[in-house]
């Protein structure tokens, strides 16, 4: 993957990265105005994508949930073909004891899978974390999603514990999950 040009926070530039597959995919920081697009790959993601998720990612959740708190996210969006195909975060806790602490998702529309694009919005994404002066990055994920868990392990998060049983999946069973981190400016 390439990237074309660096992402500036002050003028919303965004980056363009050629994929392991040949398409290139514009990554950049979310905007309110991209809000009906961001919707529209959120409520286009298959079962399989969303199968360690917590679903349903309805317009109503993700009003009232993500795009209601703008002010404390680092959002990251990917663009192809003019449609979101990609979304990253870090919510920064508020709360002065969790200074500079942040927990991580991803989300992939299912038509990009494995093939660099998640790398890719890891990599732009902490770099925005480090610039805003984040100490740390947290996440949950299940221990059953194992591509997921060798993303965050090439960024060199480590795993903190397990949680076990924590995550009834759609096979109505329960799956242990894993607290990982990654710290920095020690």
């Amino acid at each position: 993957m390439s990237f074309a040009y660096p992402l500036r926070r002050q003028h919303l530039l965004g980056v363009n990265v050629k994929l392991k597959d040949g398409r290139t995919v514009l990554i950049r920081e979310f905007q309110i105005e991209d809000k009906g697009k961001f919707i529209e790959m959120y409520e286009s993601l298959s079962a399989e994508a969303v199968r360690w998720g917590m679903p349903p990612y309805t317009r109503e959740r993700l009003e009232k949930g993500w795009l209601s708190n703008l002010q404390n996210l680092i959002s990251i969006v990917a663009f192809y073909n003019n449609k979101i195909v990609g979304h990253a975060q870090i919510f920064k806790f508020p709360h002065p004891r969790l200074k500079a602490t942040g927990d991580l998702i991803v989300y992939l529309h299912q038509n990009f899978f494995s093939v660099g694009l998640g790398t890719a919005m890891l990599s732009k994404l902490i770099e925005l974390a480090k610039k805003e002066g984040l100490h740390r990055i947290g996440l949950t994920v299940v221990a059953d999603n194992k591509p997921a868990i060798n993303l965050y392990k090439k960024f060199g998060f480590k795993i903190e514990g397990v949680k076990k049983d924590a995550y009834l999946g759609e096979d109505k069973k329960y799956h242990d999950e894993l607290v990982m981190g990654l710290i920095w400016n020690k």
